[in-house]
């Protein structure tokens, strides 16, 4: 099963779990099924349908450009990541 990784803001949702395995082919099956596990999850990183704009997912170390339709195998790790935005300000 998938590993799904929560970020420290979320794991008040997990009774402090780090990871938590689920099941499913896709990032948004494996969303979906976490949900069953930790309710509210879910609405912490969707908005309506979508990963919010300042969430990304990354599968197996990498940013999916695909976000909940990316595939995920049993062995994968899913992070949900904050998107991070800045610079320097135009120096």
């Amino acid at each position: 099963m998938p590993t799904v990784y929560i970020p420290p803001f979320l794991q008040s949702l997990t009774g402090g779990e780090s990871a938590v395995e689920v099941q499913g082919a896709t990032v948004r099956e494996a969303l979906d099924n976490l949900e069953k596990v930790c309710p509210g999850i879910r609405a912490r990183l969707l908005d309506q349908d979508r990963l919010r704009p300042n969430i990304r997912a990354a599968v197996d170390g990498r940013i999916s450009p695909l976000g909940l339709l990316e595939r995920v195998s049993p062995s994968s790790e899913i992070h949900f990541l904050a998107a991070i935005s800045g610079g320097l300000n135009g120096r």
